[in-house]
């Protein structure tokens, strides 16, 4: 069925601009209003790798699809080539709409294709989407912060560019001053981070919920500790997209509907 958008005043997706729109965790019930509207006025659209075919099946007729994706370890477009087609696309008079997944300002690469953007004079929107470590936790049962056990949460990123830790996160004043560190992109480097966590004095039996596939049929979580997160990960066979949540707030578990 057909939703109609009319009473609801939404702006102008405008020839000529490019919006940067979180298309969220994965499953199309999180999109947000204005992310429809987007998928419904776009002349093409270039979306990532974590963007699910269901959403992208909500775009009008006749719209131009252009495939972005970037997986670790995998080929995977340049980023440069990607700012470059989001510009050329612009001047050519399209609505451009960039679908990224989760957040495109969240470990997206957005705030690189805005930068990009801005140097070309290229006028751009950027609509948030909900981002994975909040969805994650959500669909897990796990609030995200709790009176009883966290006023605070980190969100740190698991993987660099060259597939190692990434440099500038520093592991011990994670360990020491978050009592919740919400983990993208983790099971590559689990093993690393748990054990950076541990040598930091995080407790080797501190809890932690890995989920995988957020919000879609194939969400799936394990429950464990620090220190067999990544054996434990590995037995059960989980693939990525992964989340990975370090901290007492984990124990809130809950099932929900």
């Amino acid at each position: 069925m057909e939703i109609d958008l009319s009473p609801v005043e939404l702006p102008e997706f405008a020839a000529g601009t490019v919006w940067l729109v979180g298309a969220g965790p994965g499953a199309p019930g999180l999109l947000s209003l204005l992310a429809l509207h987007a998928l419904k006025q776009a002349d093409d659209i270039v979306y990532d790798a974590l963007v699910d075919k269901r959403i992208l099946a909500l775009a009008r007729p006749g719209v131009r699809r252009h495939y972005a994706g970037k997986r670790g370890g995998k080929p995977s477009a340049q980023q440069p080539d990607i700012s470059n087609r989001l510009i050329e696309l612009a001047r050519q008079g399209k609505r451009v709409l960039r679908l990224k997944g989760g957040d495109p300002f969240v470990f997206g690469r957005g705030g690189e294709e805005a930068q990009a953007l801005e140097a070309a004079r290229i006028p751009y929107r950027v609509v948030p989407g909900i981002t994975a470590g909040v969805a994650a936790l959500a669909c897990a049962g796990i609030p995200l912060t709790h009176r009883d056990t966290n006023s605070a949460v980190s969100f740190v990123t698991a993987y660099a560019s060259d597939g190692g830790l990434p440099e500038d996160v520093d592991w011990e004043s994670l360990a020491k001053g978050s009592r919740l560190l919400v983990i993208y992109m983790a099971l590559q480097n689990l093993d690393k981070i748990a054990r950076r966590l541990m040598e930091a004095g995080r407790k080797r039996d501190e809890p932690v919920v890995i989920v995988s596939q957020a919000t879609l049929p194939g969400q799936r979580v394990v429950e464990t500790t620090l220190e067999n997160a990544a054996a434990d990960a590995k037995r059960a066979g989980i693939e990525a997209p992964a989340v990975a949540a370090v901290g007492r707030t984990v124990r809130l578990k809950r099932v929900g509907l």
